[in-house]
């Protein structure tokens, strides 16, 4: 039976850094607000002809050199995004794919917003395990800024534009497999974090209203309640689950929204400050492409070794959760 292994992974921002200070200049805000609330003090933004799909490209060019594996070994691509180059189609997975050089293979876009990197690997996971694939390229890839408006204070302080991606291969060796993935949604909590117009479940209005209510809109209170409990909950499961303790987690990777839900979830999991890893200060909330990019600093910082287990835990709008065991198995 073929287990997947999480075998590489690259990351990639945007030049253009867009600091508190900065924003303090567009909306009714300080440094000061901003940081205790969120923990966050920057975050990168993309070019105006710097799209989704040019993020994931240069995110998944670390990956596939860093794995070992060859790009024509490659056979599925999938991208988790909510800031799609396309409304519709085509899908982002296809044009990234196109544009590293990867063709005639399956590719395609997940939305789970902030758990699309977890429900990704959940489906390379299945792929692999089935037998059906090999090599999957999964990318989480983001240009929030698109989405984002640039007048409402309580959501234009939190989002960033970024990109990360892994690889993950059929292994027969038990030792590298990831260990579980869990997944879960609940629509009944749809509207505390949505995009609310744009779509075919909504009133067409003029066309200026209707541009407006294409961006995020969040309740924000709300939000962070569920989000504390669901994702607390969500790792105490797949821990228990699979007979692990968190003394046992090397390295806990949460979707990096907000420093206090991060601290929350960490205090009551008992969590050390050395476990958890943190990059919401310079990046933001990336949505999708937030864990594989906290992931990449992990790495690029030498903090990775072969072996040591990730607990990723994510919540975004859907509302979707995933956590999700997994041992780094690069290639030896």
């Amino acid at each position: 039976m073929p287990y997947a292994a999480f075998r590489s992974i690259g990351a990639y921002v945007p030049q253009k850094i867009l600091t508190n200070e900065d924003l303090s200049k567009m909306v009714d805000t300080s440094d000061e607000w901003i940081t205790k609330r969120t923990g966050i003090k920057e975050r990168h933004i993309a070019a105006e002809d710097e799209f989704t799909s040019d993020l994931g490209v240069k995110a998944a060019q670390k990956a596939i050199e860093r794995s070992g594996i060859a790009l024509e070994d490659i056979d599925m691509v999938v991208c988790a995004t909510i800031s799609p180059d396309y409304f519709c189609m085509p899908s982002t997975a296809t044009i990234i794919s196109t544009k590293l050089g990867i063709k005639n293979v399956t590719a395609f876009d997940i939305s789970a917003a902030c758990t699309g990197f977890v429900y990704a690997l959940a489906i390379a996971k299945a792929f692999i395990e089935s037998g059906m694939k090999k090599n999957v390229l999964i990318v989480g890839a983001e240009k929030l800024s698109a989405i984002t408006d640039y007048t409402d204070r309580g959501t234009c302080i939190l989002f960033g534009d970024g990109a990360g991606a892994a690889i993950i291969s059929a292994t027969q060796d038990k030792e590298e497999a990831i260990i579980d993935v869990h997944t879960g949604a609940d629509g009944e909590y749809a509207d505390l974090l949505m995009t609310p117009n744009g779509g075919s479940g909504s009133v067409h209005d003029s066309l200026d209203t209707e541009a407006r209510s294409c961006f995020m809109q969040m309740k924000g209170n709300e939000t962070f309640k569920v989000a504390v409990r669901t994702l607390t909950k969500d790792v105490k499961d797949i821990l228990q689950h699979n007979n692990i303790k968190s003394e046992d987690i090397k390295h806990f990777v949460p979707h990096q929204a907000n420093y206090r839900i991060i601290k929350a979830v960490g205090d009551a999991l008992k969590m050390t400050p050395e476990q958890v890893v943190l990059t919401v200060h310079k990046y933001g909330n990336t949505s999708g492409a937030s864990i594989p990019m906290a992931i990449n600093d992990l790495y690029e910082s030498g903090e990775l070794e072969a072996g040591e287990m990730m607990l990723l835990d994510a919540f975004g709008g859907g509302l979707t959760w995933g956590s999700a065991l997994v041992p780094f198995a690069p290639l030896k």
